[in-house]
């Protein structure tokens, strides 16, 4: 990409050769689900991909004793792998007493998309206007598609004692465009190869170094033209309104999905996490689905794999499927969903009812993070 101009150095990669190293970071592997750490948020509905309530600094918003968090969910469906053409994002909390349901987000038909998909959520210093960036997959009222497109809208985030909700939500605009050039436009419509093109998972990020604003999204390299082709994209706020920045991050030939990608700044080093699964890298690397992430001293980078693999908490052997979408806060909690879990070994791909059976469709257990330079650790 040397023909790119950029404000950084080209894209950092991901490689092959980075991941060799995970055989040996035993300490990187989740522990296996019980019965017990499966606990339904909504007894009759599926919540998976979540996201905080935050500030610009990335601090996350306690109001009322309790976190913030929105989700995607669904009713649940005889076939959970079907969620994702119905998503609607739904608002929960968490206290003392667990999680909580505190409905919808968005009125029916709100949004420019047949579902939406995810994002990220920034509440001002007010503790009241808050920000969504989220993503709208397919048109509203067209035939289901996989097209992906970025917007943002601007409410009012009111809480009442333990309960709270949404209001006053400003028309969704398109905060930017995929290019063609940087970023494939995702808009196939059906998948392809067994999987989509990304432009999806908008993640802000305010700089505290010169107080640039990003957002941050999973994308598909837009100057090859191959399968494998995942990368960290990027936005930067000029003025009122977002423009399209070169790849920081990209996986060619290793990877084809960086999803939900956050940075965390912490001790003056910025983190760039993302999700991925084990399906996702190119055959014969073995890497597990897991939290990944890279490390630097600036935004601008280089940027470098944290544990010198960029694995940084993975399913465990016995359970490879157990969760997925991993969400690191700004204090270095994180949670993830409830994939499918107590599989012992069987395989889903082709039987619904066990789908239905072990899928958890719920939080997962909390765990935390250990920050030491470019090594990041479960604690």
């Amino acid at each position: 990409m040397t023909d790119v101009p950029a404000p950084w150095p080209n894209p950092a990669h991901w490689s092959a050769e980075a991941l060799a190293g995970i055989a040996a970071q035993t300490d990187a592997r989740l522990p296996v689900f019980t019965a017990a750490d499966v606990v339904p948020i909504l007894p009759d509905h599926d919540l998976w991909d979540m996201w905080q309530i935050a500030y610009a600094d990335g601090r996350t918003a306690f109001l009322g004793g309790r976190s913030w968090w929105f989700f995607l969910a669904t009713p649940r469906l005889s076939d959970p792998e079907m969620r994702h053409d119905e998503a609607r994002i739904r608002l929960t909390s968490y206290g003392a007493d667990g999680w909580r349901d505190h409905g919808v987000t968005f009125s029916d038909g709100f949004t420019p998309g047949s579902r939406e998909w995810s994002g990220s959520a920034v509440l001002g210093e007010d503790d009241t206007t808050l920000t969504m960036f989220f993503t709208a997959s397919g048109r509203r009222g067209q035939p289901r598609t996989f097209e992906q497109r970025l917007f943002e809208t601007q409410g009012r985030f009111i809480v009442e004692g333990e309960d709270a909700r949404t209001e006053g939500w400003s028309e969704p605009v398109e905060s930017v465009a995929a290019d063609g050039h940087h970023y494939i436009v995702a808009n196939q419509a059906e998948p392809e190869n067994g999987g989509i093109k990304g432009f999806r998972d908008p993640g802000y990020f305010r700089d505290p170094m010169d107080g640039a604003e990003y957002l941050l999204f999973v994308g598909s390299a837009g100057w090859v033209k191959q399968d494998i082709d995942g990368v960290v994209g990027v936005a930067k706020r000029e003025g009122d309104r977002w423009t399209i920045q070169p790849p920081l991050i990209e996986s060619l030939g290793v990877n084809s999905e960086l999803e939900r990608p956050h940075i965390i700044v912490r001790d003056g080093r910025y983190y760039c996490f993302w999700s991925t699964q084990g399906k996702r890298f190119a055959p014969g690397l073995g890497a597990p689905t897991g939290l990944y992430a890279m490390v630097s001293d600036r935004f601008a980078g280089p940027w470098r794999p944290v544990n010198g693999t960029g694995l940084v908490a993975g399913n465990p052997v016995d359970e490879p499927t157990q969760a997925y979408c991993w969400w690191v806060t700004g204090e270095g909690d994180v949670t993830s969903f409830v994939d499918y879990w107590g599989m012992a070994g069987r395989d889903a791909s082709d039987d619904v009812s066990l789908r239905r059976e072990r899928f958890g469709g719920t939080a997962a257990p909390w765990f935390r993070l250990a920050f030491d330079g470019d090594r990041v650790t479960i604690a």
